[in-house]
């Protein structure tokens, strides 16, 4: 089950990036049917393999494993903001997102 969810994150954020298994392989350092091996089936990675994965997707491996998430690198990016802020502005967004809720 895990294994199935592993292989379709990375073919889901991996399209959503726009890149192909073998450039995503290149870029991770790996030959080129790495990820084609991942996606397959064939393999899986390493732990310290999906941490470099989460990297490049640039989030965090909670937001890889949060199937709720579907753009997990904007709520990365999101949330990076967000730390930058004081607590006024932290409110005046909070107030946005809940009147876009209703």
């Amino acid at each position: 089950m895990y294994e199935e969810f592993v292989r379709n994150r990375i073919t889901e954020l991996r399209i959503k990036k726009g890149v192909s298994e073998y450039q995503m392989s290149y870029d991770l350092g790996h030959s080129r049917g790495y990820i084609y091996n991942i996606s397959s089936g064939k393999s899986l990675p390493p732990l310290t393999e999906l941490f470099a994965i989460c990297d490049y997707f640039e989030i965090t491996p909670a937001q890889f494993f949060d199937e709720k998430i579907s753009h997990p690198e904007l709520i990365q990016k999101a949330l990076e903001g967000l730390k930058q802020l004081d607590d006024s502005d932290l409110l005046l967004i909070l107030n946005h997102i809940n009147r876009l809720l209703k």
